[in-house]
């Protein structure tokens, strides 16, 4: 007599769960993607297409959103990468400088027109600054710095400074995004062939007013997307030194140059170098550092590496600890040495 009630119980547990099943695949394939990309005087952020990487991964339609003064050639250009079915552009010079005040509302409209499921743009300055802006005027929580897709409403990211790793599961519609650009690798930007649209231009004033800027420019790769980095810390003791020591080596390797915050923060490099947990997170196939101890904060910016090389004077530096090729000695001596030897 008891047994009837339980298998009712049962039936029904099963019937709910062939319902959630149901809803899960019916999500899963009207699963539509907005990639937030970046580009700067007319020229497109190749390291931003990790979001349209990570989208194929969401499945369901996926469109790029670019917008700027003259942007329809960077659309056309956009409109060649591989996973892309539609992209939609504004063109309107208000937007040049990604002010988060004017983007906010521009994203907003046309996320809602579009009634996209997912927003996604790279865990970079650009998307760092606008999407919490975004997450806000939608009423729905971001969801930062995702390394790896599990499904269309659960995401894996690190946290405490990469010391663990935690899986989230949002209900949230739409889900804000922003994706790190070592954890999926940017796809062909040729051989797409997805349509041009006319986004929706709230055209909202900005209540951020932009002044002026002063850039580092440099012939060396960029810092974010170079094959080889190399990177200085505190042990250089100064500008001078980190100046004299690092570019000739960065030169002798065809790398880009980084540095750690304790660098930056004493004024031996410049902070667009930094590398860590607030700078830039790079995985380069070779990251050879010199006079960083390897503290908890660095790591988390550069472990992805395919190579990883230090230089200390300490033998029990943390960097040795996650190196695949350690020296011990003054880096005084032994990077000029190195430097020498790669140029022969």
């Amino acid at each position: 007599m008891a047994a009837a009630p339980l298998r009712s119980g049962l039936l029904r547990q099963t019937a709910t769960c062939l319902r959630q099943s149901r809803a899960t695949f019916s999500l899963g394939r009207h699963a539509s993607t907005l990639a937030v990309l970046e580009q700067r005087d007319g020229k497109l952020n190749i390291s931003s297409l990790a979001s349209v990487s990570a989208a194929q991964k969401l499945g369901g339609s996926i469109h790029g959103f670019v917008a700027g003064s003259n942007i329809k050639g960077v659309a056309e250009e956009l409109a060649k990468v591989e996973g892309l079915e539609k992209v939609i552009f504004v063109d309107n010079g208000a937007y040049d400088k990604g002010l988060p005040e004017n983007w906010g509302p521009l994203l907003v409209e046309n996320i809602k027109k579009g009634g996209y499921t997912h927003v996604l743009a790279g865990h970079s300055a650009f998307g760092k600054n606008l999407l919490p802006r975004v997450a806000a005027l939608l009423d729905v929580q971001q969801i930062s710095d995702i390394t790896a897709i599990e499904s269309e409403d659960t995401f894996v990211r690190p946290i405490y400074a990469g010391n663990a790793i935690l899986t989230v599961q949002s209900a949230d519609s739409p889900k804000i995004i922003t994706v790190r650009g070592t954890a999926f690798q940017a796809g062909s930007t040729t051989g797409g062939s997805a349509t041009l649209e006319e986004g929706a231009d709230p055209k909202v004033e900005s209540t951020t007013e932009w002044i002026s800027e002063d850039l580092a420019k440099s012939d060396r790769p960029d810092l974010g997307s170079a094959d080889k980095v190399v990177s200085g810390g505190r042990g250089l003791k100064s500008k001078e030194e980190f100046d004299r020591i690092m570019p000739p080596l960065a030169d002798a390797l065809g790398a880009a140059i980084g540095a750690s915050r304790a660098a930056v923060d004493s004024g031996f490099a410049d902070n667009s170098l930094q590398v860590g947990q607030t700078g830039k997170n790079v995985a380069p196939q070779l990251y050879l550092c010199a006079g960083i101890s390897g503290a908890i904060q660095h790591l988390a910016g550069m472990k992805d590496s395919k190579v990883i090389a230090a230089i200390n004077k300490d033998a029990d530096a943390p960097i040795f600890q996650v190196a695949d090729v350690g020296l011990v000695g003054d880096l005084f001596e032994k990077v000029p040495e190195l430097t020498e030897k790669l140029k022969k």
